[in-house]
């Protein structure tokens, strides 16, 4: 988070000047994010009290206010060490207005609902809980940081990018002159990633420094950033093409489209994308594209490598539920480790806004007859089973409309088992399914389409589900196998004995599972012949790993039927995970991973689910939905899976990496680029640049690679940005992952995440990329 430094101290005159001068600024960093004159921008410049709330006994009064850089909120404190602190409004996940956090709800009354409020973080899991004077306030308040956080999201890279380094100079700007002396232009050089040497610099400032005063000021100022921002790799290409009067005509523009892009794409939208991206009017009027159009529709959507076709819901969602893979969590309850790590309901609510369809819940008896839900046998901490399903109806679709799946594992009584079942009926109301969709006994699965907005439960039924068509309402048995991932079959497919005793299961659970029945696997050929579609299993990882390697085929083909959900060992203490592309590649739809837990598998699984709208259902190759299909992912063969391509990838430059160590001004990364390709065993593959030393800003490598793709359909790629380190492992900078089959030819920017997988807003990747078909 930016620090603000010590100002020396001011007369009056002076200070007059410099409130002028910083009421200047915020009106110009204003009208970049499109408030200007907005009411609720001044109310937010002006700032004013809010208590901040921790506990029952720590809330405490503290002034915010928005800073004139329109982008970062600075409140006081009391604290001697820090007693100013800031974040940045880019840093917010979300606002919630009234009580929706865990906190407010504990540690403020109802009568304070309207007056309360909470901003929630990407990077960190905790949340800003705070209370205003008057529910007026509290609505101002969020109003008016949803508008800054809207439109800052909204802006065009190419102007994130100018607002990022405008408010970088003047952090640099030490006695806020407006004017830049060469320490502070070194200074800011730093500030951007990037190390250049004395001699450099020197020169640099001196071709802006026109008037020769020893600082740069105005339209110097502007010199510098044209110099400091010129994009040399993105002037060749325009070059090549801007054959009318140094401009690219809608022709001209069209032979890059074709040639390049590889677009197939008439005249019409050439024109289309000029409209849309040109930002000289007179450029426009004639029907060209400037340099600076040009690199406007390059760090848009429309010049992303991801085909913005597939950042819509494209695929077909009337097939039957389990055609798709389905983003799916383990242990969601957690936001950590396994052992010792809290419980939330705020877990639920980042991973279903990040389009997780199926969360899991651990649910164990409770004090005073309530059941709760954390990690059983170990210290996590507790959460009330009713506080989880309201949290899930309220953010349950909030990011897509499809189905969730509550997959539950009960350990409680009965009594308690039967308060489980009256909270998810008086809670989840209307939108649980409870009986089959038809009035005949289905013989297959509904679609993602037919249940929208609906809430499936996953877990044990004492009978088969065509009792519900039948008036014999008798248990089969009254008890279950309390956690079917407790007793896997054993390797030479004996049944292994149960961990855990059976439980009793109160029939009004029992009968809220419909499509979900928790089942026992005892192999492939007794799920054909004993199982029916909605019966379905729990594998443990090393289980599933061993039948996609010996049985592929068979594995395949039992998903065509069934739904299988696959689930990390019990021994990933630290909640790591497994890499889920083998279980895709046999067609496991519910592949359950620690969402907590940042990684490259994380990355994979938030790759996997970009494309189709990011609305947590992908529909499978039709080589895994297709009976009479032999492929094998372990022992390729021909077939319609096998599409040999040569994916070509060029690695241009980067663009404003972030710093790794950001309280270390001094401290430049060293970047390089991984290319990895995830699929079958024959397509892995991985690449790398060589590393460039002290350059984050504008990194260049201009180095190409090639990978031998088999099943293009099965591939997930992978770009990596580290911090080159000789004498550790390198550090993560950024990344970025996605499916083969939605990368888009020719000269593409790449947007780049947090390890955590949030957008940094400025920087990029540009890349050229070429899928062909190999000989």
């Amino acid at each position: 988070m930016p620090c603000l430094h010590k100002c020396p101290k001011r007369t009056k005159s002076e200070e007059l000047l410099f409130q002028e001068h910083v009421i200047k600024v915020a009106l110009e960093n204003g009208k970049r994010l499109g408030l200007e004159g907005d009411e609720d921008l001044k109310f937010l410049l002006t700032g004013g009290s809010l208590v901040k709330v921790r506990s029952g006994s720590w809330q405490k009064s503290r002034y915010y206010k928005l800073q004139e850089d329109c982008k970062t909120m600075w409140h006081n404190s009391k604290r001697a060490v820090r007693p100013k602190q800031t974040f940045a409004v880019e840093d917010i996940e979300s606002l919630r207005k009234g009580r929706q956090s865990e906190g407010l709800q504990k540690y403020t009354p109802p009568s304070a609902e309207d007056r309360c409020f909470s901003i929630i973080f990407k990077e960190q899991n905790k949340c800003l809980d705070l209370m205003a004077a008057s529910a007026e306030d509290a609505q101002r308040w969020v109003n008016g940081l949803q508008k800054v956080h809207s439109n800052i999201n909204s802006l065009s890279r190419q102007k994130k990018s100018e607002h990022w380094i405008f408010n970088c100079m003047r952090k640099a700007d030490k006695n806020e002159d407006n004017k830049m002396t060469l320490k502070e232009m070194k200074n800011f050089l730093q500030q951007i990633n990037v190390e250049v040497d004395d001699a450099y610099a020197e020169e640099l400032f001196n071709k802006c420094d026109e008037s020769k005063s020893g600082t740069l000021e105005g339209s110097e100022i502007k010199h510098y950033y044209d110099l400091l921002t010129h994009r040399e790799e993105v002037d060749v290409i325009f070059q090549k093409y801007a054959r009318s009067d140094g401009q690219m005509s809608s022709q001209d523009l069209l032979n890059f489209l074709h040639s390049e892009q590889r677009e197939q794409v008439d005249l019409g939208h050439a024109v289309t994308l000029i409209n849309k991206h040109e930002v000289d009017e007179t450029a426009k009027q004639r029907g060209h594209m400037t340099m600076d159009g040009f690199l406007m529709y390059m760090h848009h959507e429309d010049g992303a490598i991801l085909n913005s076709a597939h950042s819509q819901v494209y695929q077909d969602m009337r097939q039957p539920l389990n055609q798709y893979y389905v983003s799916s969590s383990h242990n969601t309850y957690l936001t950590s480790d396994q052992l010792k790590g809290p419980s939330s309901t705020e877990a639920y609510i980042r991973a279903l806004m990040k389009g997780c369809r199926c969360v899991e819940l651990d649910c164990w008896d409770g004090a005073n007859g309530e059941p709760v839900i954390y990690h059983g046998y170990t210290l996590t901490s507790k959460v009330l089973f009713r506080d989880v399903i309201k949290a899930i109806k309220d953010y349950a679709f909030k990011t897509s409309e499809y189905p969730v799946i509550l997959s539950l594992e009960n350990h409680c009584t009965l009594p308690q088992q039967k308060l489980m079942a009256h909270h998810m009926a008086s809670i989840l109301g209307e939108a649980l399914v409870t009986k089959p969709l038809s009035n005949t006994m289905p013989t297959r699965f509904p679609s993602p389409e037919e249940l929208k907005g609906k809430f499936l439960i996953k877990g044990k039924r004492l009978n088969k589900l065509d009792a519900v068509f039948s008036n014999n309402n008798s248990m089969e048995v009254d008890s279950v196998s309390e956690e079917d991932e407790a007793s896997d079959t054993k390797e030479n497919g004996e049944k292994a004995k149960p961990k855990k005793a059976k439980i009793k299961l109160a029939k009004e659970l029992s009968d809220m599972v419909i499509y979900c029945k928790s089942v026992h696997f005892g192999g492939f050929e007794h799920a054909k012949e004993s199982q029916a579609f909605y019966e379905m299993s729990s594998l443990k990882e090393s289980k599933a790993f061993s039948l996609a390697e010996s049985s592929g085929t068979a594995f395949l083909h039992h998903n065509m039927d069934k739904l299988t959900r696959i689930y990390p060992a019990g021994s990933r203490t630290d909640s790591s995970n497994y890499n889920p592309v083998p279980m895709w590649n046999v067609g496991c739809q519910i592949v359950a991973l620690n969402f907590q837990t940042p990684c490259k598998e994380m990355d994979l699984n938030q790759g996997r689910f970009l494309v189709n709208g990011m609305c947590g259902y992908v529909l499978k190759p039709e080589f895994q939905r297709d009976l009479s299909s032999q492929m094998n992912p372990s022992s390729l063969t021909n077939g319609p899976w096998f599409k040999k391509k040569m994916f070509h990838v060029m690695v241009i430059s980067a663009q404003q990496l972030p710093k790794v160590n950001k309280e270390k001004l001094n401290s430049i990364v060293d970047p390089l680029v991984r290319v990895e390709v995830c699929g079958v065993a024959a397509d892995n593959a991985s690449k790398e640049t060589h590393h460039i030393e002290n350059n984050g800003f504008n990194p260049m490598w201009n180095e190409s690679f090639q990978f031998l793709v088999h099943v293009p359909e099965l591939a997930m790629v992978r770009f990596l940005v580290e911090d080159h380190d000789l004498a550790s492992h390198n550090d993560i900078i950024a990344q970025y992952c996605l499916p083969l089959t939605s990368v888009r030819n020719g000269y593409r920017h790449v947007p780049l995440l947090t390890k955590r997988g949030d957008v940094i807003s400025s920087a990029g990747l540009f890349v050229h990329l070429m899928l062909l078909d190999a000989k």
